[in-house]
């Protein structure tokens, strides 16, 4: 295990249904969206845990089986920069949260943190992100182009949660 994350921290995401066990970095992947989102945690101030959320997503264009024009492709990404950074109050800490949003080639890396006393809290608040990037992921897709894994998938899961 990592000699900087704590052992509290370790333990909840031990503990916690969707993540995977601790990397040799101390990092966890969550289980449960398609992305690649991981977590990881430092020692705070005051007792405190940071927790360091990234979410990587794929670019429009590399998710569609159709030409996605480039003003297409970046107002997209805008609009998605946009919500993500609007993230509101997702998470039960009542975190001030401001996630960052860059694009890295052919993906959009949304990365935030937020710091927390209640380990367990703060794990379940970063795996709220996590969820919120996948939600505002999907409500950015634009219909009528057909789309490949994982968007395909998710779309799928959305339309039988929704009732069609």
């Amino acid at each position: 295990m990592s000699d900087t994350t704590p052992d509290r921290a370790l333990r909840a995401f031990r503990s916690h249904d969707s993540l995977d066990d601790p990397d040799t970095d101390g990092t966890v992947r969550v289980t449960t969206t398609p992305f690649d989102a991981t977590i990881g945690a430092s020692d705070g101030t005051d007792g405190r845990i940071e927790f360091a959320v990234t979410v990587r997503v794929p670019t429009l264009s590399t998710v569609t089986e159709d030409e996605v024009a480039d003003v297409v492709e970046d107002g997209w990404a805008d609009t998605f920069r946009r919500r993500v950074e609007n993230i509101g109050a997702v998470t039960a800490g009542g975190h001030d949260l401001t996630p960052q949003v860059e694009r890295d080639g052919e993906e959009l890396v949304v990365t935030a943190s937020l710091s927390d006393l209640d380990h367990d809290r703060g794990a379940n608040d970063a795996v709220a992100v996590v969820d919120y990037v996948e939600g505002t992921y999907v409500q950015g897709v634009i219909p009528g182009y057909d789309y490949t894994p994982p968007v395909d998938g998710l779309i799928d899961a959305a339309r039988a949660a929704g009732g069609g």
